[in-house]
């Protein structure tokens, strides 16, 4: 491949930019059938080659987005919050995803985004993989893509995003952990010095003391797990 010069190595990270102009990709066809704009907030893996991806769609029905999207036998979608032209959506996907092959080459989608009836990804290359061997094999594997450019950057971007956060955090924690969990944040539980006692979050939500404890440990060990399981 002639854009991608094989010698070149001393970079800590590259990124690959691809674009996609094929509607059989949802992002693709919802940005063009919906007239909207849609794009990736977060990507998490879900084990067995299932991925969860976390979709913004701004400017277009959330609804239509979703039930196009289920046309699709590869992808399963739902609505997470939003209003009717700016939404959180969830995708499921697995194989033949393009972001999901992608992750499993080594890369990591950074950016997909569909607007216009045009798909856009940029992903990094971390430094021990070889850039080259992953665009070549992408465009064999989804060769309706297009080698956009290649850009040479000196650190990984977080790959878990604040929205993304938000979005693992609610699908593991049950609704009254995370009611007692924003009710003791926000009436100055973790403040220090503590502005307000376990008692007296447990009073203003109707609830005991042992029973505000069993919550908020509860939630505060699902939170931490989330923050060291990568590390």
């Amino acid at each position: 491949m002639t854009e991608i010069q094989r010698g070149e190595r001393s970079a800590s990270v590259r990124e690959l930019e691809f674009t996609i102009d094929e509607s059989s990709y949802p992002f693709v066809s919802a940005s063009e059938q919906v007239g909207c704009r849609i794009e990736l907030a977060e990507m998490l893996p879900r084990g067995d080659g299932e991925y969860a991806e976390f979709f913004t769609v701004t400017d277009g029905d959330p609804s239509a987005v979703v039930k196009l999207a289920r046309t699709h036998e590869s992808v399963e979608s739902r609505l997470l919050s939003g209003g009717e032209n700016d939404a959180l959506l969830e995708f499921l996907a697995s194989e033949g995803c393009p972001a999901v092959i992608l992750a499993e080459l080594g890369a990591l989608p950074q950016e997909v985004q569909g607007d216009g009836g045009t798909g856009r990804i940029v992903a990094e290359v971390p430094r021990r993989y070889d850039a080259v061997s992953i665009t070549d094999a992408f465009l064999e594997r989804v060769p309706e893509a297009e080698f956009a450019a290649k850009r040479e950057t000196t650190e990984l971007r977080t790959p878990f995003s604040r929205t993304g956060f938000r979005g693992e955090l609610r699908s593991r924690l049950t609704e009254r952990q995370r009611e007692v969990l924003e009710a003791a944040f926000e009436a100055g539980y973790y403040d220090w010095p503590r502005e307000c006692s376990g008692e007296a979050v447990a009073t203003e939500l109707g609830i005991s003391s042992p029973t505000f404890s069993e919550h908020i440990h509860a939630a505060e060990r699902k939170l931490l797990t989330m923050v060291f399981e990568g590390s």
